[in-house]
């Protein structure tokens, strides 16, 4: 069965460009106030254990701007495998690499270089060596195939163009048996032509 999905009239390129401004702005201003929750507040409400992220430095904490909770799809295991697709400020990644433990390894890939230099910061300053960061984008991994136990995500799937093309770029990493965990926003009705077509309504 195949599954029809409406595109955008909106570039990929021009898409890239608008999110990359959007989520420099949150790396390096997190307070500004955007039209999404960020930081504590935001975690608070997507329901995260505090105690996962009671030890992560408070700049990371600060510039998470996700939209749902990868964590309460099911449990990280001591000694896996993660990789973060659009990991952002490394909020998300920072905590997987706490629950895999020094026997597993976490990859962050993002497309933002503020970010990335936020998330890596964030590790250094934690001390955590199985975390690393790799610019790149969520519809091209820089990640092998079968590389994955897990692929966690969160608020990134709702910001491409194709989902299809995208999902099967996340199975491609993911090991035989592997788990896909994605914290995302879900519209039950379709989206009419002229909201789709609006980049302002992408961006976030």
């Amino acid at each position: 069965m195949t599954h029809h999905q409406n595109l955008p009239k909106i570039s990929l390129e021009e898409l890239r460009v608008e999110i990359q401004k959007e989520y420099t702005n949150v790396a390096l201003d997190p307070t500004k106030g955007y039209h999404f929750h960020t930081g504590r507040k935001l975690a608070g409400i997507l329901g995260y254990d505090e105690a996962l992220y009671a030890d992560l430095p408070e700049g990371n904490i600060a510039s998470f701007a996700g939209t749902g909770n990868p964590f309460s799809v099911g449990e990280i295991h001591a000694g896996e495998t993660v990789v973060d697709v659009g990991s952002g400020a490394g909020f998300d990644s920072l905590i997987a690499s706490r629950l895999v433990g020094a026997a597993g390894k976490v990859v962050g890939v993002d497309m933002t270089p503020e970010m990335l230099n936020k998330a890596r910061a964030g590790a250094e300053a934690m001390g955590a060596t199985n975390v690393e960061f790799r610019e790149g984008l969520a519809e091209s991994l820089p990640i092998p195939d079968n590389f994955a136990d897990v692929v966690i995500s969160n608020g990134v799937l709702n910001l491409t163009l194709d989902k299809t093309e995208t999902l099967r770029e996340w199975f491609r990493i993911l090991k035989p048996g592997g788990r896909l965990q994605v914290g995302d926003i879900l519209v039950e009705r379709e989206v009419p032509s002229d909201a789709l077509d609006d980049i302002s309504l992408w961006t976030g």
